[in-house]
């Protein structure tokens, strides 16, 4: 065996030991991650019921570097979004969303500069005739 097929071949094994190393941790953190991380504890106050609703999310990626004496990577990382929350309430559900806050303030900037343009067209015409 050459000195380049047995680099190619000392490759080949690190990349599927990392992969393998991956996958395990993968599967561990996905049998770890219950309901409850995507479904908070509920929270009871009177006749209220309240039940945080997110989504999370991870990765995981690695190499073992191309040559020989290279160190190999390994990264991952996770995002949490709260998404809104269940309300049970005098036996009735309603899910109730967390909208951005940006969504309140541009819906009407923009609903009031397209109401805005088109009475300037509007205004624009009746100059015209």
């Amino acid at each position: 065996m050459t000195a380049s097929e047995h680099a190619s071949l000392e490759a080949r094994t690190a990349d599927q030991a990392t992969a393998d190393l991956l996958e395990q941790l993968a599967g561990k953190l996905g049998r770890r991650a219950p309901g409850t991380v995507v479904f908070g504890e509920p929270v009871v106050s009177q006749d209220v019921t309240v039940i945080p609703v997110a989504r999370i999310g991870f990765g995981f990626g690695g190499n073992t570097g191309q040559a020989a004496g290279e160190d190999g990577l390994v990264g991952g990382g996770v995002e949490a979004k709260p998404l809104g929350f269940i309300e049970i309430k005098e036996g009735r559900t309603t899910y109730k969303p967390i909208r951005d806050p940006w969504v309140n303030v541009l819906l009407p900037l923009t609903g009031g500069l397209l109401a805005g343009a088109a009475i300037v067209r509007c205004l624009a015409r009746r100059g015209g005739r």
